[in-house]
């Protein structure tokens, strides 16, 4: 019988409504990327929400394992040059795509964008060639 993932529902479901609560109050996409560098923008006059959100992500995830220490997720055993390889590779893709997959995926799927469906299929392609190759060809994970 197949077990339900229900902290997976209902994470999906928290992060489907804040990004419906933040277009309808702020007028803003919850694309993370987006989020994230207009945050970092010395410039950007709008930083005070956008630190408040990425905080809430951290401290969200914190509280969950806090409060269920036994969903702590099992450490990957990559080497640190590798990992820091692969997030330069997402933050370029993150620019090269205008957006990531929290602004794509969720939100602008979300709103019928062609674009945004254009670059989910590709971020998944991606990632499930991702895997093939690490997992099953190099054997590295």
């Amino acid at each position: 019988m197949m077990q339900i993932p229900v902290s997976a529902l209902i994470g999906g479901g928290l992060i489907g409504v804040s990004a419906i609560l933040l277009l309808l109050f702020n007028g803003r996409i919850a694309g993370i990327s987006g989020i994230l560098n207009a945050a970092l923008d010395p410039e950007e006059t709008e930083g005070g929400w956008r630190l408040l959100f990425l905080s809430g992500l951290i401290l969200g995830a914190g509280a969950y394992v806090w409060i269920r220490p036994d969903a702590n997720p099992t450490p990957v055993a990559m080497p640190l040059w590798l990992l820091g390889i692969a997030g330069f590779l997402v933050g370029f893709g993150t620019r090269m795509g205008s957006g990531c997959t929290s602004g794509h995926g969720v939100c602008g799927l979300g709103r019928f964008s062609f674009r945004s469906l254009v670059a989910t299929l590709v971020f998944m392609a991606t990632g499930i060639a991702t895997v093939l190759v690490v997992r099953h060809i190099t054997g590295v994970v």
